[in-house]
C-alpha cells in the first residue's frame, strides 16, 4: 500500500491536492482485488454502500440493464480510471453494475471524503468532472446506438405487427364536384384536417388537405371546385397492411391523411391522431402493468392463462386474420415480460432474505416453443441459466448455493403465474440446466459424443434456446459454439431425423385424417406442428443457421436457396393454420374452464375448417417425406 501512496502524490490529478486534502482522501483507502467475472459492485446494492474505486491494474466493464431485461455494456475501465463517480453525482439515478473482466486490483476510496475534497478543490474537481462529462457523451451515443438493437422482444416490433384495420377511422369523404366552400364547411363541421375525394362508388380520386385550401385562399379563389385543387394519386394503404409504412409516412408528412382501401373502395383513413389510442391499447397497458407489478399475485392476474383482457385481445387478433405465428410471437413477447418481472422479484426476494445480489453475471434462457417465440396458452416451462465462469473463484460453493436457491424461486414463481413445471425437468432449478458457460461447452461436447435416443429429445428442446434476461453475450457465445459443433455432427443430424420420424403425420394417401376416439381427437402438436418445426430445425442445423424462430428459419433457408420459395410459403401457411387451430382451442378451453391441451376434436370442425386442417397436414406430411428420403439416403444410425 505504501508504494502506491508515494506514486499517487505525484500523479495527476492527485498532485493538485493540498497535504490536508490528500490525507483526507487516502486515510481509510484500501487495496481491493477482484477475480475475473467478479462484481466490483452491483446495481442492486444500496447507493450508500458504493464507494469510489481507482483502477490500478486489470480491466473491468460496466453493465446497464434495459427494461426488457437485456444487459448492455457501454464502456470499459482501464488502469487510472475512476469507478463510481457517476452514480455518486447522479444520486443513484443512473445505476449500473461493474464487473472485472480479468484479475483487477483497485484502490477503494471513502465516497464521503472524496466528495468533500471535490467541493473544496476546484482544480481537482474540474479534472474529475471533465472526465465524467466526456463519459456521459460517450454513454449517450453508445446507448443510442445500442437502442437500435433488433431484440425480439422490443415493443416497437410488436406494435408494427398491428394491421391498418386496427387503427383505421371512419373516412371523411367528399365529391370532386363539390365547391371549395363546401369542402371548408365540411372540414369545419367534422373537425377534419382533410378530406378524401371519391366518386359515386367510393373509388379513390385524391385527397384535399388544408395546404390545398390555403393555396386557394392565397388566390382568393373560393368559387372553384374540389377537383381543381385535389391532390391526385395520393399515398394510400390497404386495410390488411401492417401499420409500419403508414407510421413512417405520417412521421415525414404529419399533416397528411392516408386513405384506407378495401380492394378499390375507400373504407377508412389514417392520420397522426389515429395512433393516439395505441398508448391505451390493451396489450401495451397490460405490459405496462407487468413492469409495475411488485407482488406475485399481481403478476399472476396478468398472466395469459388468467387474464381475460389478454385472452380477448388474442381472440380479436385471430378474428382480424392476423397470422397465427405472429400472434404466437406476440404471446411469447408478453411472456418474456412476465419472465423478466418474475426474475426481478426473485432477485428482490434473495436480497430481502439475506443472500445478497447475484454474485456472478448470468443469462436466463428459454427453450422449446417459448425459445422459438411460438407459444400458445398450453405450455409448460422449458428454461435454463448460463452463469459466467466461476469455478476458479474461492467462493465457488457460495455462488452455486445462491443460484440453486435463486433458480428454484424463479421456477416456482413462474408456476404460480400459469407456467406449469416441466414434467421432463428441463428447468433452471435442475443442475443439468444450471451451469457455467464452460460447463455448458463441456456438456455440448459430451452430448454430441454420447447422444442416445433419450437425450435427443432434450437436446431438440435445448437447440431452440433464446436469452431473455441478463448478459446476452453468454448466450451468444453458447449459440455460436453449438451451431458450429452440431453442423459438423452428421450423427446428431441422423438422430434428429430418426426421432422426428417416430411420429407420423396422421393423414392417409387420399386425405383421410386418422384420429382417435368417438370425437376423433387429434393432438395438433405431436401430429403436425412439431413435424414442421423439427424438419425446419434439421435443415437449419445442416446449413449452420443460428436463428431459432421457425418462420425466420424458413426465410433464411429460402434466401440461401436451401428451400424452394413455394415449399417455404406452404410450410408457413401450414404452420399458421395449425397454430390458429391450437390458439382457438385453448381459448375455448379457457372459456369453459377446462384443462389446456393441444387436442382438437374433428367432430367440432365445420367443412371449411376440416379442409384447412387436411391441407395443413398434407404439407406437414410432404416435409416429413422429404426428410425421410434424406434420412434413408444418408443413414448412418
Amino acid at each position: 500500500m505504501e508504494k502506491y501512496l508515494e506514486i499517487f502524490k505525484t500523479q495527476h490529478p492527485f498532485n493538485l491536492l493540498t497535504e490536508e486534502q490528500w490525507n483526507k482522501i487516502f486515510t481509510g483507502a484500501s487495496l481491493q482485488s477482484f477475480h475475473t467475472n467478479q462484481f466490483i459492485f452491483h446495481e442492486d446494492e444500496d447507493e450508500d454502500d458504493i464507494d469510489i474505486y481507482f483502477v490500478l491494474t486489470g480491466l473491468a466493464k460496466n453493465i446497464m440493464h434495459k427494461d426488457n431485461g437485456k444487459q448492455i455494456s457501454v464502456r470499459f475501465y482501464y488502469p487510472n480510471d475512476l469507478i463510481g463517480i457517476m452514480i455518486m453525482l447522479t444520486s443513484g439515478e443512473m445505476k449500473f453494475s461493474v464487473q472485472a473482466l480479468e484479475e483487477t486490483k483497485t484502490l477503494r476510496f471513502n465516497k464521503a471524503n472524496f466528495l468533500e475534497v471535490m467541493s473544496e478543490n476546484q482544480d481537482f474537481s474540474k479534472v474529475v468532472m471533465e472526465g465524467i462529462s466526456n463519459l456521459m457523451k460517450s454513454l449517450y451515443h453508445e446507448i443510442k446506438h445500442k437502442a437500435k438493437d433488433t431484440d425480439d422482444d422490443s415493443h416497437d416490433r410488436d406494435l408494427f405487427k398491428q394491421r391498418v384495420l386496427t387503427y383505421s377511422e371512419s373516412p371523411t369523404l367528399i365529391s370532386s364536384e363539390n365547391t371549395l366552400v363546401e369542402a371548408v364547411e365540411k372540414m369545419e363541421a367534422q373537425k377534419a384536417g382533410g378530406l378524401i375525394v371519391c366518386d359515386e362508388e367510393q373509388r379513390l380520386l385524391g385527397v384535399l388537405n388544408y395546404q390545398d385550401i390555403f393555396k386557394a385562399y392565397l388566390k382568393n379563389d373560393f368559387h372553384s371546385y374540389v377537383k381543381d385543387y385535389v391532390k391526385e394519386e395520393p399515398y394510400f394503404v390497404s386495410e390488411r397492411d401492417f401499420i409500419y409504412d403508414a407510421i413512417s409516412y405520417l412521421k415525414h408528412n404529419p399533416a397528411s391523411i392516408i386513405p384506407v382501401l378495401h380492394r378499390y373502395k375507400v373504407v377508412g383513413q389514417l392520420r397522426q391522431t389515429s395512433f393516439l389510442k395505441m398508448h391505451d391499447s390493451v396489450y401495451f397497458d397490460l405490459r405496462y402493468q407487468i413492469q409495475k407489478s411488485s407482488t406475485l399475485d399481481e403478476l399472476k392476474n396478468l398472466a395469459p392463462r388468467y387474464n381475460q383482457s389478454f385472452q380477448e385481445f388474442v381472440s380479436q387478433l385471430l378474428k382480424d386474420q392476423m397470422f397465427a405465428y405472429d400472434v404466437c410471437e406476440l404471446i411469447s413477447s408478453y411472456n418474456d415480460e412476465l419472465h423478466n418481472q418474475v426474475i426481478h422479484l426473485a432477485e428482490q426476494a434473495m436480497l430481502k432474505e439475506g443472500y445478497g445480489t447475484p454474485p456472478m453475471n448470468y443469462c436466463f434462457i428459454v427453450m422449446g416453443s417459448e425459445g422459438r417465440k411460438e407459444q400458445a396458452f398450453s405450455t409448460d416451462q422449458d428454461n435454463g441459466i448460463i452463469i459466467d465462469n466461476y469455478e476458479h473463484l474461492d467462493n465457488k460453493k457460495d455462488i452455486e448455493e445462491f443460484f440453486e436457491i435463486f433458480t428454484e424461486k424463479i421456477n416456482y414463481m413462474l408456476e404460480s403465474c400459469g407456467f406449469p413445471l416441466c414434467s421432463g425437468g428441463i428447468m433452471a432449478k435442475e443442475t443439468k440446466w444450471r451451469k457455467s458457460l464452460q460447463s455448458w461447452f463441456n456438456s455440448i461436447h459430451t452430448w454430441l459424443d454420447k447422444m442416445d435416443a433419450e437425450e435427443i429429445r432434450d437436446f431438440t428442446i435445448f437447440m431452440d434456446f433464446r436469452p431473455i434476461v441478463g448478459d446476452f453475450s453468454l448466450a451468444y457465445q453458447l449459440r455460436e459454439y453449438v451451431t458450429k459443433r452440431v453442423q459438423r455432427s452428421l450423427n446428431l443430424q441422423q438422430l434428429l431425423m430418426k426421432d422426428t420420424l417416430r411420429f407420423r403425420v396422421p393423414i392417409q394417401p387420399f386425405g383421410r385424417i386418422t384420429a382417435t376416439g368417438r370425437t376423433r381427437v387429434l393432438n395438433l402438436k405431436k401430429s403436425s406442428i412439431m413435424q414442421i418445426v423439427n424438419a425446419v430445425r434439421i435443415y437449419t442445423i445442416k446449413y449452420g443457421v443460428e436463428e431459432v424462430n421457425s418462420i425466420k428459419r424458413l426465410d433464411i433457408l429460402e434466401e440461401h436457396e436451401r428451400f424452394h420459395p413455394r415449399d417455404a410459403e406452404n410450410a408457413k401457411l401450414s404452420l399458421h393454420r395449425l397454430l390458429k387451430f391450437r390458439l382457438e382451442q385453448n381459448l375455448k378451453e379457457i372459456r369453459h374452464d377446462q384443462p389446456l391441451s393441444n387436442d382438437i376434436s374433428l367432430v367440432s370442425l365445420n367443412k371449411s375448417e376440416r379442409k384447412e386442417l387436411r391441407d395443413a397436414l398434407l404439407i406437414a406430411k410432404r416435409l416429413q417425406q422429404v426428410l425421410e428420403l434424406s434420412y434413408n439416403r444418408n443413414r448412418v444410425v
